[in-house]
Parts: C-alpha cells; sequence; structure tokens
C-alpha cells in the first residue's frame, strides 16, 4: 500500500480552534480517517492512503475556514465535516456559516449547523406550513421559533403562537397546585426556555402582556381563526388525529404554520394513532407544504446524543427485522400445517 504525504499551512491565530484543546480534534480526525498528522509551526504534514489524506485535506481546509469566519470549532462541527467527508460534501460546510437567521439576546448568531437544518430553514421560508420531522437534538423547534421571532420583529407577522399538547412523558404528575396558567406553564417550559434566549425575559413578557406573543396547550386553540401569524406546534407526535386536524385548520390568511415532532417520542395512549403520523402520510403531496425529515446526523448537541440516537436507531430497526423474520416464519408454518390436513 503506497503512503501519500501532503503539507498544509494552517494560520498560526487559528491552530488552537482548530486542533482542539489537548490536540482532541486532530487526534478524532488521525482515528477516524486512519491517517498520521505531525504539526510544526504552521505546517501540517498528513501521512496515509491517497484517498485518506485527501479526505483529511478536505476536513482540514474546511474547520480552518470556519475558524476564519470567526466560528469556534466543536465536536459537533469535527464529526459532522468527517461525517460529510465519506460524502463529498465535506466542501458544503462553509456554505452553512452564509445565513444567520438572527442573534440571541447574548449576540450568539442562529443558525444552520447541517445540509439538513438548512434545508428546513429553506421550506420554512418558501411554504405556507412545514413539518420538521427528527430525533432530539436537531434543533427543529429552536430554528422554528429563531424563524419566527425575526419574522415578528420585521413585522412580517402581527403575533406568535407557540402550542403543544398537554401530555406527561410517560409519568402521571396528578393534580397540580395554582390556577390554570401555573398548571399548563410545566408542559410548555421548553417554549419558554427558547424564547427567553433569543428574545430576552423582558421584551418576552411585554410582548406577551400585550397578547403579541402568546404560550398555549394546544386544546386552547379550537373555534380560533389565526390571521397574520407564526404559529407553532411542538411535540405534534402526541397529537391525535382530531387534533392535528383542528390545528391544521386554524390557519388564516397571512399566516406561516411549523409543526414539529419526533416520531420515536410518542407519549400517547397504547394503540391511539398519533396525527402527525398520519398528517405526513395525507398531506405529503400538498404543494404548499414541506415536509423535511432530520436524522441523527443532524443532532447538534452534545455528541453523545448523536450516538444515542444513533444507536436507538439501529435497535429499532433490528427489532423491527426480527418481526418481519418471525412472520415469515408464522406464515410458512401454518402453510405446512394446512398441507399436512
Amino acid at each position: 500500500m503506497n503512503t501519500t504525504e501532503i503539507s498544509i499551512s494552517i494560520p498560526s491565530e487559528h491552530t488552537q480552534n482548530v486542533f482542539g484543546q489537548f490536540d482532541k480534534h486532530m487526534k478524532k480526525i488521525e482515528r477516524t480517517l486512519g491517517v498520521t498528522m505531525i504539526l510544526r509551526n504552521d505546517n501540517l504534514k498528513i501521512l496515509g492512503t491517497e484517498a485518506r489524506v485527501q479526505k483529511a485535506e478536505e476536513v482540514f481546509s474546511q474547520l480552518v475556514e470556519l475558524s476564519k469566519r470567526g466560528n469556534t470549532i466543536t465536536e459537533q462541527n469535527v464529526d459532522y465535516a468527517l461525517s460529510l467527508s465519506f460524502t463529498d460534501q465535506v466542501k458544503q460546510i462553509v456554505e452553512l456559516d452564509h445565513d444567520i437567521v438572527c442573534h440571541t439576546i447574548n449576540g450568539k448568531p442562529v443558525k444552520a449547523k447541517t445540509l439538513g437544518q438548512k434545508q428546513y430553514l429553506n421550506l420554512i421560508e418558501e411554504k405556507m406550513i412545514v413539518f420538521g420531522v427528527g430525533p432530539a437534538g436537531t434543533g427543529k423547534t429552536y430554528l422554528a421559533m429563531a424563524k419566527a421571532i425575526t419574522a415578528f420583529k420585521n413585522n412580517e407577522v402581527n403575533r406568535i403562537i407557540l402550542t403543544r399538547p398537554a401530555i406527561e412523558a410517560g409519568e402521571k404528575l396528578g393534580f397540580l397546585p395554582g390556577d390554570l396558567q401555573s398548571k399548563v406553564d410545566p408542559y410548555l417550559r421548553p417554549l419558554y426556555d427558547a424564547l427567553y434566549e433569543i428574545m430576552g425575559a423582558e421584551t418576552f413578557l411585554k410582548n406577551m402582556e400585550k397578547g403579541l406573543i402568546e404560550v398555549a396547550p394546544l386544546a386552547y386553540m379550537r373555534g380560533r381563526t389565526l390571521d397574520n401569524s407564526y404559529i407553532i406546534l411542538d411535540e405534534a407526535q402526541n397529537t391525535t388525529p382530531a387534533q392535528m386536524k383542528m390545528f391544521l385548520t386554524r390557519i388564516g390568511f397571512g399566516s406561516k404554520a411549523v409543526i414539529t415532532g419526533d416520531l420515536s417520542q410518542k407519549d400517547l395512549a397504547p394503540n391511539v394513532k398519533s396525527g402527525l403520523d398520519e398528517a405526513l402520510k395525507v398531506l405529503g403531496n400538498i404543494d404548499e407544504i414541506g415536509v423535511c425529515r432530520l436524522t441523527s446526523q443532524d443532532v447538534v448537541r452534545h455528541p453523545l446524543v448523536q450516538k444515542i440516537v444513533s444507536a436507538y436507531d439501529a435497535y429499532e430497526e433490528a427489532g423491527k427485522r426480527r418481526n418481519r423474520q418471525d412472520n415469515k416464519s408464522s406464515g410458512r408454518n401454518f402453510d405446512k400445517k394446512k398441507d399436512n390436513s
């Protein structure tokens, strides 16, 4: 096997950012791609097979470019660059840095971190109704919230309405104390958290008092017509088909709706069909409706979350294969009994 060697220049001011603390990013790239890297001053030498060396060079080039644009290189950036290097899409990473949706109250830019998230944001821009479906940590709700707040600030809509079904996550919490708002607040807390981070608590509370921002359980939507509004339905996998139909038929003129959910985390009672599941089958061919299916590759939380999601996906897929094989075996045994009789 022939060994190829190349050298690339990395500006000294970006070395620490790109290589990570204790060179952890460099070591991960070495392990994943099976190359050897030696850094002397500003010169990085990469040794390995031609194909692997080329991939390593592309990954480092993109990470350096991200660093030059003022980004702090995280483990998620490195993992995503490595995953794209195997599909020859790694050069598209820098394109994600172009479009900033908005800034948080602390000045942090909110933007797509994966190609799946970029497609999701593009669909929200283009379509009247968008379904964002995917596992935890893919930014479904957070990015939708950022787009809603941006549209509100730009006077594209008159108000923001955030809603989700009030269903416990596999637990029975019993009767909660306080008035009606106190009872539903725990279910809506994730929406409040995102609003506080992007808009700031003071601005959010002022707009909420004026009725310009509304955070409410899905049950409150019945009988309303929502014009000139940005509406986000979160945790949509926990809606029933009747609730989903009720929500979708509330949307009026000048409004935009984003429905987010994770079909692998349903909290509905056994044998109750998910409204999100049904809606995706019924409405998938309507032009004004967009569907974005995010995957474990789009997880932007701690890298361990991505591994957990992938492990559960593999486990569930293996279970489905076993069930199919068991059904086939049962069918063959039934046919044999019929022939014997």
